[in-house]
């Protein structure tokens, strides 16, 4: 399937999860309902597997898809992490800790593009990292509500969290080469493209 294609069913989930970015807020701050927005939170962050799953499996990856998904994935991401913060669900410390890696890798990722480096393929590194923190704070948020066994939640919630948030700060640090010859490339390409015109 060619990489222009638009309309397929990895995307489609990307924007669907996009959607519920907004009822999660709603769940779970509106309504104070942290059993529910945490439901919802976990069945977001499990069709981030589905999409790359059917994507692959089927021949749907798209150059769109390569864009919408990590963006799905950051916003909901934010979305959660803020709205828990502001429920008091999430450790303050913890939460300002991942909002800093995202914060300096959005940074530079916007400085890159205006610098002109081709755009840089999400890591399986960095994706572990994240679907290990999309399972970590859905636990935190069950283990804060009025379901039984939440101090177990909490402490698996804990478990998962703790290395998954580390290895997104390795990721991180692994983007630090893969930008320069990111950079590199695109400048290349301009120059050869300029030297051909």
């Amino acid at each position: 399937m060619s990489g222009r294609q638009v309309l397929t069913v990895p995307n489609l989930v990307s924007v669907l999860r996009l959607g519920c970015v907004p009822v999660f807020c709603v769940l779970l701050l509106g309504m104070g309902n942290r059993a529910g927005a945490a439901i919802l939170l976990g069945v977001l962050g499990a069709t981030d597997w589905v999409d790359g799953y059917i994507a692959r499996r089927f021949d749907q990856e798209s150059e769109l898809g390569k864009i919408l998904d990590p963006t799905a994935d950051r916003l909901m991401f934010l979305a959660a992490v803020v709205a828990m913060m502001v429920d008091g669900s999430l450790h303050a410390a913890f939460g300002v800790t991942m909002l800093a890696r995202e914060a300096v890798v959005s940074l530079a990722t916007v400085v890159l593009g205006a610098m002109g480096a081709r755009r840089i393929d999400v890591t399986w590194t960095g994706k572990t990292a994240t679907f290990g923190l999309m399972f970590a704070l859905p636990l935190l948020l069950l283990g804060d509500s009025s379901l039984a066994g939440g101090a177990a939640m909490s402490g698996v919630g804990w478990g998962l969290g703790i290395p998954s948030l580390a290895l997104s700060y390795y990721a991180a640090l692994e983007y630090i080469p893969r930008a320069r010859r990111a950079l590199a490339d695109g400048r290349s390409d301009r120059a050869g493209a300029s030297s051909c015109g």
